[in-house]
């Protein structure tokens, strides 16, 4: 994979306070920073999208004098060119919201398409976040949590930055253990061996990062409550939040139901979703 952070850039608001983040990442990464933008192939390529992408030039040349900075201007729609695009990236920028070739990138699914089917992992810019907070993981034991928590030690050992590794658990979101056929409602939930269970989904989910990455302080913390409230509640103290681009358990349909959105569109800080590569 190439050391090139890509920007998704429309000339909103949104989309240049996503080029002064990709800037400090690329800055942060030693790599380069690529300015992509996406127009219609049935229509005429806007002559004053080179006026915007000079002015995000300029914006991230103004953060980060030395760096390497390229631009890519597409025909495709927004979901195509940028997933095209993350082939050759470590990470993908986009702002929460935009217009022209980016309008639609969190009106519906397409940055839900972009996390579970780009070849990097995507930074949505949004909240405001604590530039000295902790970097928060969420934690949920599947294949893309344990690349996420992969993604998180090496952001925390860049940035010098602790972590918070979160695992939220309910009896909702538990297999319903019954006593027999004859009495489907009388339902037994062991609270303690509960707790324990996730205790030890924690504690793995983190051992081996833990190891690759001695240097990163950790704060393992399990919650029991609602995955949703108490990730947001989290975001508020962090400096960026990571997840897996799926999850199971306490984060079924991740990325895809009610948490994700929540995420994407309420946190207090950016958040990166890392895709598990098969």
């Amino acid at each position: 994979m190439n050391d090139t952070v890509i920007v998704g850039v429309d000339g909103s608001p949104s989309s240049l306070a996503a080029v002064d983040v990709a800037a400090r990442e690329a800055h942060l990464r030693g790599a380069q920073l690529r300015i992509v933008h996406a127009f219609s192939q049935t229509g005429d390529l806007d002559p004053m999208i080179h006026g915007v992408l000079a002015q995000a030039e300029q914006r991230a040349h103004d953060l980060a004098p030395d760096l390497d900075i390229a631009r890519t201007v597409a025909a495709g729609d927004t979901l195509t060119v940028l997933r095209s695009e993350s082939r050759h990236a470590v990470l993908a920028v986009v702002g929460r919201r935009g217009h022209g070739g980016f309008g639609d990138l969190l009106l519906g699914s397409t940055v839900v398409k972009l996390a579970a089917h780009g070849h990097c992992p995507v930074m949505v810019v949004r909240g405001r976040p604590d530039p000295k907070g902790p970097v928060l993981l969420a934690v949920d034991g599947s294949p893309a949590g344990t690349a996420a928590a992969r993604f998180a030690f090496a952001e925390c050992a860049l940035r010098e930055a602790p972590l918070i590794a979160m695992h939220v658990w309910n009896t909702w979101s538990e297999p319903t253990p019954y006593e027999g056929p004859a009495d489907p409602l009388n339902v037994v939930v062991d609270l303690d061996r509960l707790r324990e269970t996730h205790q030890r989904l924690l504690v793995d989910a983190l051992a081996a990062q833990r190891t690759a990455h001695p240097e990163v302080t950790v704060e393992a913390r399990l919650e029991r409550g609602r995955v949703r409230h108490a990730l947001l509640e989290a975001s508020r103290e962090a400096q960026l939040l990571v997840t897996g681009a799926r999850g199971h358990g306490g984060f079924t349909g991740m990325l895809l139901g009610s948490v994700s959105q929540a995420l994407l569109y309420h946190a207090d800080c950016p958040v990166i979703v890392v895709r598990h590569q098969e």
